[in-house]
């Protein structure tokens, strides 16, 4: 039996009944799946509003569709891994190599299969709102996830490379479960019996090792802002230790607040370090991080073929943080 004319066809929903502002709310503002008869309704639609809500629907189309492939690309290293069998794959990274205070902060994530935050990115191109909701998706999501810190004291002691790598050996160790494969950013972790693959600008190219950037990043901001209700007058809340002009001013006004690193030239000429002293400090950094990047019983065996300099550190910095300025929070 055919339909009265001008009647809805059970089941369909006519456009010419709904509001502009009930297209809207429900296919943009809720983002309820368009249904392929109402589509070419509304692409019929006289009413210029109707044809909008297409449109908005069809570039919401078009970016889902790119973000997927790019998530898909981010995914290069792992899926060859899980074709094997290998199914904990942790993505290592850290956060805080450059700050004249705080600490050094690396963490470590296993993501499931089935896992593609929407936007996980290279924790430094997100903004602080994007990498705190992208934390507690990874956070809820990921099979297993684990922080290490290095102190300023060691981050001294060692130099920022070494403390970095103690850092991510403290990451790893703390996943439970264990994980089968390491996917680390820019280097190889010594002293770590997993075999694993450093992968220059990994942050940017892993899907794990994001989501690792991420955690670290967010783990070490809320130290930083716990640190500022410890020293005020620093503004750590607000630059997270960085080198800002802020920072320097109240360094210079202030002093060294036990949080510093001793060894970075803006609070090393505060505390008023003897440049023999800065000199040696030096000098012992650059033996150190040359021997990690040539000593095989450092580095574990031979890195692959995309990673110059022995860990696919060439980003990394070298010598000592005193000898050069510290590089700024957006860049880092």
């Amino acid at each position: 039996m055919s339909a009265r004319a001008g009647a809805t066809i059970p089941g369909r929903v006519d456009p010419a009944r709904l509001s502009l502002a009930e297209l809207r709310r429900r296919y943009i503002t809720n983002g309820e799946p368009l249904p392929a008869a109402l589509e070419a309704a509304l692409a019929a639609d006289p009413r210029a509003g109707a044809r909008a809500v297409l449109s908005v629907v069809e570039r919401r189309r078009a970016a889902n569709r790119a973000e997927g492939q790019r998530l898909r690309r981010l995914l290069a290293f792992e899926v060859p891994l899980w074709d094997r069998g290998i199914e904990r794959i942790a993505g290592v990274d850290e956060a805080g190599v450059g700050p004249l205070a705080g600490p050094l902060v690396a963490a470590a994530v296993i993501l499931p299969h089935d896992l593609r935050p929407r936007g996980l990115d290279d924790s430094k191109r997100l903004d602080a709102p994007s990498r705190d909701r992208l934390a507690a998706e990874i956070k809820a999501g990921a099979l297993a996830w684990a922080v290490g810190v290095a102190s300023p004291e060691e981050v001294d002691r060692l130099n920022p490379y070494q403390a970095g790598l103690l850092a991510m050996r403290r990451a790893v160790r703390g996943l439970a479960p264990a994980p089968q494969h390491l996917l680390v950013d820019a280097r190889r972790i010594p002293e770590v019996a997993v075999p694993q693959r450093g992968i220059v600008k990994g942050d940017a190219r892993s899907l794990s090792i994001a989501a690792a950037s991420v955690i670290a990043k967010t783990t070490r901001d809320a130290v930083m802002l716990e640190e500022d209700a410890r020293w005020p007058g620093y503004g750590f809340a607000r630059h997270k230790g960085y080198g800002a002009p802020e920072h320097l001013e109240a360094l210079r006004r202030l002093g060294a607040c036990p949080i510093h690193r001793r060894s970075y030239a803006p609070v090393a000429e505060v505390l008023g370090l003897a440049p023999a002293q800065r000199e040696l400090f030096e000098r012992e950094a650059v033996v150190e991080v040359v021997a990690s990047l040539t000593d095989p019983h450092r580095t574990g065996r031979p890195p692959p073929k995309d990673e110059p300099d022995g860990v696919g550190a060439s980003r990394k910095p070298r010598g000592s943080p005193a000898a050069r300025a510290p590089p700024d929070p957006a860049t880092e």
